[in-house]
């Protein structure tokens, strides 16, 4: 394994960790987008390129897009 195998493979794992200790959803959808993009590169760099695609859409875009609308009616039903 070389080095950039390595450094992409810690950055996801302190990137799913900063998913798991961040307690406010508002932040923790952003740091779920910033994840998905981690997960993208990594499959990325494991020649995996289609498999890069997708995930950077479904992970960085669609996922904290679903949280923030959640969020967004949950607030509104409060009010």
């Amino acid at each position: 394994m070389d080095l950039l195998h390595g450094l992409v493979l810690v950055f996801v794992a302190i990137g799913g960790t900063a998913v798991v200790l961040t307690r406010d959803p508002l932040a923790q959808s952003i740091v779920v987008s910033f994840y998905g993009i981690l997960l993208g590169i990594l499959f990325f760099v494991f020649q995996a390129p289609d498999v890069a695609l997708s995930q950077i859409v479904v992970g960085a875009v669609a996922l904290p897009m679903m949280i923030l609308l959640a969020l967004a009616k949950a607030k509104a039903e409060e009010e």
